[in-house]
């Protein structure tokens, strides 16, 4: 939930599972103070660190990714636990890479997989869970649902059931899917910092 504050400021109110209040912090649009580039080495074994963390809690009868960052370690995650049936929701709130925007339900949840078991043995996988809006709405569709990602952030960790690594609210994880291999100038030669 987005607040204004006396002083005109933004800031960002984050809800449990419950829906109720567990932490303020500045609006996550503010600048990025702490980059985190992750190799597609580091994020396989991540990702399956995530499945070998998830063996004891599954089995799962259905993956649902949350695209476009769960399709990678769902597909990493649904190998190592040999589960067959995956699905997508798409939700985007990313906009331009940089900046959380609105959400926007792009694709639902086929009825055939959310209400296998009543939606008890669905595993939601995605990448990052970082203010925590997207996983709240995608907890909406099932809420029954064990949920996990690859990394989580403050606002967002407690939406989560399992997750692999914790990185502070305003670290900018750079998934290999987004870079690509290109000349980097000496720090040291970086005039705005």
């Amino acid at each position: 939930m987005l607040i204004w504050s006396d002083d005109g400021s933004r800031a960002f109110i984050a809800l449990d599972r419950k829906g109720e209040y567990f932490a303020k912090e500045p609006l996550v649009n503010a600048p990025r103070d702490k980059a985190f580039p992750v190799s597609w080495d580091q994020f396989h074994r991540d990702a399956r660190a995530l499945a070998w963390r998830l063996a004891s809690s599954g089995p799962f009868s259905a993956i649902v990714a949350i695209t476009r960052g769960g399709l990678v370690p769902a597909a990493i995650v649904a190998r190592e636990l040999e589960v067959r049936v995956i699905e997508t929701v798409s939700i985007a709130s990313y906009h331009d890479y940089k900046t959380q925007g609105g959400l926007q339900v792009l694709k639902t949840i086929a009825p055939e997989v959310s209400s296998l078991n009543d939606g008890a043995k669905i595993l939601i996988v995605d990448d990052l869970v970082d203010t925590g809006a997207t996983a709240k709405l995608v907890r909406e569709m099932l809420p029954k649902a064990h949920f996990a990602t690859v990394y989580a952030k403050p606002l967002g960790r407690p939406l989560v059931d399992t997750f692999i690594t914790e990185v502070s609210q305003d670290t900018w994880i750079y998934f290999p899917w987004d870079m690509g291999l290109a000349f980097q100038p000496p720090i040291a030669n970086d005039k705005g910092g």
